[in-house]
């Protein structure tokens, strides 16, 4: 089955079930990198402690429409409507919005019939007697052709937003920015009992090398009233001329309210009280929440971080789930408020939530210190066998974070900084530290780290803080 599949699907499948759903699609150069001779790997066993991350995830709800992720068939990919007036009953949640929520669509077709162009919509709907007025905060949707998966140093500084891998990537690196495309309203007001499109943008594979392509969308939204939202897939429609369209508010509604799941449906998750068997994550199609972790990152008191003794590192978890928490107890994952019976328990992988992490750096010692701040992907484990993280030389070939860091702190000259830096490491890979600055004796210097967690990254990731041993 799968070896009649193009090679780039086939492969991109093929790192999906390696990575128990987390991985992602082919980073071009890999496969020619994957035949470098390499050397014998030596295991690196990073000292120092692992720490559970302080804080915890917000309650805004995000709209998460991640299943299927490969689209074959046109139909509902997430409705939260309610049921009424509905065909198929089961594919609708009623789970409606107000106030803050994000919205997170990220899907992907290759080789339709007759090579149409397939469209993904979301739609909004307001039940009320009112108009509800949605504020578009940021928003941002990237084709895996604008943005295709490609292999790129460990770090780009990427202040212009010009270095990505993968549409995920792109678009929340956008948001992470405050962008909001030129494409969507800073506004959109819906009449009452009425439904207004969101979104309603092509994933065309006509004329591409491979009829492979991608769509990944994300938004921060700020809703007057109640609103429900949809996101559905729908095949162009034809002009009399046989050129391709795109669907009309009616034609999208008509789906919503007749229209059956979209397909093919992806794996059946392990249940969570599982206690045999391959672990099957699942991929993600309801409501979770949670869209931001604010953590201070100090010990005791509770106002700084005691650096640790040179050369020895403190590490803070990040984006654990059932299968990955590095030692410690955490399990990060945001729950699901609504979800289809046949999609994961959780949201696993929080891609769109945004870390926000404050370092507030104390050297309480008598001598300056040389500290850097690093956030890297370890070997993935639950348990540590050797008492830290572990990395090694060479490090595995595929790709674990692709994504986009937000740094803010002052320099050793007293300017203050702010940096986007690209990241691009594949698991074990032992890194250049993000920032390093030198802190004379008894002072403070806070360090913020911002990542919105980008889609196609596989968790998790530490935040390690070292004291170099010189």
């Amino acid at each position: 089955m799968l070896a009649k599949l193009p090679l780039p699907v086939f492969t991109l499948l093929l790192g999906l079930a390696i990575t128990q759903t987390f991985g992602c699609t082919l980073d071009k150069k890999n496969s020619a990198i994957a035949q470098t001779p390499q050397l014998a790997p030596q295991e690196i066993v990073q000292p120092g402690e692992i720490l559970a991350l302080p804080g915890k995830l917000d309650t805004t709800p995000v709209f998460n429409s991640n299943s299927p992720e490969w689209i074959k068939t046109e139909g509902i990919l997430l409705s939260t409507l309610p049921t009424n007036g509905k065909k198929v009953a089961a594919a609708h949640l009623n789970f409606p919005f107000k106030g803050r929520f994000d919205l997170f669509a990220h899907h992907y077709t290759h080789t339709p019939k007759d090579l149409q162009t397939l469209y993904l919509g979301v739609i909004l709907h307001n039940p009320g007697k009112k108009p509800v007025t949605v504020d578009v905060l940021q928003a941002a949707s990237y084709l895996m052709q604008d943005a295709p998966f490609v292999t790129l140093r460990p770090y780009i500084e990427n202040n212009d937003g010009k270095a990505y891998s993968g549409p995920g990537d792109r678009a929340v690196g956008d948001v992470l920015r405050g962008v909001r495309q030129a494409d969507f309203p800073a506004k959109l007001i819906i009449p009452p009992g009425l439904s207004r499109m969101l979104l309603n943008h092509p994933i065309p594979v006509r004329n591409l090398e491979k009829p492979v392509n991608g769509r990944s969308s994300f938004m921060r939204l700020r809703s007057s009233d109640r609103v429900y939202a949809a996101s559905l897939a729908m095949f162009a429609k034809k002009n009399s001329d046989n050129t391709e369209r795109p669907p009309t508010l009616g034609e999208w509604q008509a789906l919503l309210d007749n229209g059956n799941f979209a397909g093919p449906r992806d794996k059946t998750p392990t249940p969570p009280n599982a206690t045999s068997g391959a672990l099957i994550y699942g991929r993600v199609a309801g409501v979770s929440q949670g869209s931001q972790w604010q953590a201070k990152l100090v010990d005791n008191p509770q106002t700084n971080l005691t650096i640790p003794q040179r050369g020895k590192a403190i590490s803070y978890v990040l984006d654990t789930l059932r299968s990955g928490r590095l030692g410690t107890q955490q399990i990060q994952t945001a729950k699901m408020l609504v979800r289809y019976p046949d999609t994961a328990y959780e949201a696993h992988g929080n891609y769109g939530v945004e870390y926000k992490l404050t370092l507030p750096l104390s050297n309480n010692t008598n001598q300056n210190q040389t500290v850097t701040v690093t956030l890297e992907t370890p070997l993935k484990e639950d348990k540590l066998s050797q008492g830290g993280v572990r990395f090694r030389k060479p490090s595995l070939d595929f790709p674990f974070f692709r994504g986009t860091v937000r740094l803010r702190y002052f320099d050793d000259q007293g300017q203050h900084k702010t940096r986007y830096v690209h990241l691009w490491h594949r698991t074990g890979q032992v890194l250049e530290p993000l920032v390093q600055v030198i802190l004379p004796p008894s002072t403070k210097r806070i360090v913020l780290v911002d990542v919105i967690y980008p889609p196609d990254s596989t968790p998790p990731q530490v935040l390690s803080v070292r004291t170099l041993d010189k």
